[in-house]
């Protein structure tokens, strides 16, 4: 079942004649397709929502007499389910944008339906760099993160501090298998050496001490980690427990979250490495916006999937405001269009722009959980290592193959 729920009321809306009438009496509708009950809840769900509805607050678009809408939706880890909702939303919910979608192989396959029904796809959440690759449609926008600048962040800065051998345990899906390859590349360009690699099932396990213990085996300085949530909490704890940094091994989590650090706690996680597009605590613009939204998540801090949802929700919400409601309802790719067109600006991740293959570029972040003594407080839980200026943080565009670029 979908849940709607409304989070603007918009004004009285001035009649006008045909298409452009129908779909501007309907509110623009903002779908979060997240996982709300399994491995990765705190890294999605609730606080993804809680950030939509923050940009919409902030986006002004009320008092133009817009109304917005923001749905719910748990994909359950399974394509299948993601895109029965989906379709859904596109069909009889008037949707307009599927937020969120952190799981590659549904983010891969809902790029072909928003495709055909010309909704946009802001995905925030999923990781494959595929979606700006051979796969690129004018109807997605990779917002936040994906294999490649993770894998490009961690690697490179962890190769050149002096860690040159790497032992990858990976998640045995799309995202797992990008970041395995991604890194493995990274790594093998700076000079190091992946000493080993094992996958591990997705979703089904929480014991993996079969895999860390080949790993201290494999005696790599890096044991890197290609998963995430819930799976990337119990290989750091369970690495703390085997002596695996004890015994002299750096641990990576090639997409960690400060949530993660959090729940872990920092004597566990002191010294691990995370690449981050968004810390709470960078500047004085991410500070206000976590001031902003935290009344909605008093117990749960922002990370960068939420903020990248908050991110990407203002830049669309400055397009529809553009182009007008009734347009954007009726092609989701003319709101892209302009939404190209215009540099990307907010307090979440500051300036950027959107390239034609649907590549966000902003500035990327390398940073160190930090020792329980340097902490101040129950959020202080980070420190910055390395920022990777945008123009060099992503795949360059002849590189990635999408169609969309010209030859």
């Amino acid at each position: 079942m979908i849940h709607r729920r409304q989070l603007l009321a918009g004004a009285a809306v001035v009649p006008l004649a045909g298409r452009a009438a129908r779909a501007q009496a309907q509110p623009i509708r903002l779908g979060v397709l997240g996982d709300f009950s399994g491995p990765y809840r705190h890294l999605s769900g609730p606080t993804a929502v809680a950030c939509v509805r923050q940009a919409v607050e902030d986006s002004g678009l009320l008092q133009r007499g817009i109304a917005v809408e923001v749905v719910q939706a748990d994909h359950q880890q399974k394509a299948d389910v993601g895109l029965t909702v989906a379709r859904e939303w596109f069909d009889r919910g008037g949707v307009d944008v599927v937020l969120e979608v952190n799981n590659s192989s549904i983010a891969l396959a809902l790029n072909g339906l928003v495709r055909e029904r010309d909704k946009i796809h802001l995905n925030t959440g999923a990781a494959t760099s595929e979606l700006t690759a051979k796969a690129c449609s004018p109807n997605t926008i990779h917002w936040t993160y994906d294999t490649y600048m993770l894998a490009r962040s961690s690697g490179v800065a962890t190769v050149r501090a002096g860690a040159d051998t790497f032992f990858i345990i990976a998640a045995d899906m799309a995202f797992g298998h990008s970041m395995e390859r991604d890194v493995t590349k990274f790594v093998e360009a700076e000079g190091g050496k992946v000493v080993g690699t094992v996958r591990h099932p997705f979703p089904g396990t929480t014991d993996f001490s079969s895999y860390l213990v080949q790993a201290q085996r494999s005696r790599a300085k890096v044991v890197a980690f290609a998963n995430a949530g819930a799976d990337l909490i119990n290989c750091v704890k369970q690495a703390h427990e085997f002596g695996l940094v004890s015994r002299g091994q750096k641990l990576l989590g090639t997409i960690g979250f400060i949530n993660d650090v959090k729940s872990l706690g920092l004597e566990t996680t002191k010294g691990l490495l995370l690449t981050e597009c968004f810390y709470w605590d960078l500047n004085d613009r991410t500070r206000a916006f976590t001031r902003r939204v935290l009344p909605k998540t008093p117990d749960n801090y922002p990370n960068q999937t939420h903020a990248g949802n908050y991110s990407a929700v203002t830049h669309y919400l400055k397009a529809v405001a553009e182009i007008g409601p009734a347009r954007a309802k009726e092609s989701g790719r003319a709101v892209l269009e302009v939404m190209r067109r215009m540099p990307t600006d907010d307090d979440a991740f500051g300036a950027g722009s959107i390239r034609i293959d649907g590549r966000h570029l902003h500035d990327v972040h390398l940073f160190e959980a930090k020792a329980p003594a340097e902490s101040s407080g129950p959020w202080d839980l980070l420190k910055l290592v390395k920022t990777t200026p945008a123009a060099e943080a992503f795949r360059p565009l002849s590189e990635g193959g999408c169609p969309l670029v010209p030859a």
